[in-house]
């Protein structure tokens, strides 16, 4: 193997490894989160967090459809995130 592909798999090897450190420290804001808002905001971020290592699942094995995966998943995340903030606020979510 080249220098340049072992650097590629160590940064990937790095950033599963800080996106998963990253998505431990939102489920405990999940879990002991003094507020609602909080736990709206550890949940989006879970999302994110999901996101980037579904993204990271498709630059490692080289797949494709991981990318579009990621998109789908990503408007969904904002769209929940939207009606459960919306929910804890007003109490309904269509008026």
């Amino acid at each position: 193997m080249s220098f340049a592909t072992e650097l590629m798999n160590w940064a990937v090897v790095i950033a599963f490894v800080v996106l998963a450190l990253g998505q431990v420290m939102a489920m405990i804001r999940l879990v002991i989160g003094p507020d609602t808002g909080d736990r709206i905001l550890a949940l989006d971020t879970m999302v994110i967090n999901a996101i980037g290592l579904i993204v990271l699942l498709g630059i490692s094995q080289g797949i494709r459809i991981y990318f579009e995966v990621s998109l789908i998943i990503a408007m969904l995340g904002f769209v929940s995130t939207v009606a459960y903030a919306r929910f804890v606020l007003r109490g309904d979510i269509i008026e």
